[in-house]
């Protein structure tokens, strides 16, 4: 019974600890027109 607990209770850590980790679509998205922003501010210069 405490393994079963102790083992739960790890993949339940990990599974957290990598979900929060991930970058979602909507973020790469922001960063990809910032970066297309910043690169048009450059071309004017």
């Amino acid at each position: 019974m405490k393994r079963f607990i102790l083992i739960f209770a790890v993949m339940g850590t990990l599974a957290t600890t990598l979900y929060s980790c991930r970058e979602t679509t909507e973020d790469k998205v922001e960063d990809a027109a910032d970066d297309v922003g910043d690169a048009m501010e450059d071309a004017v210069d």
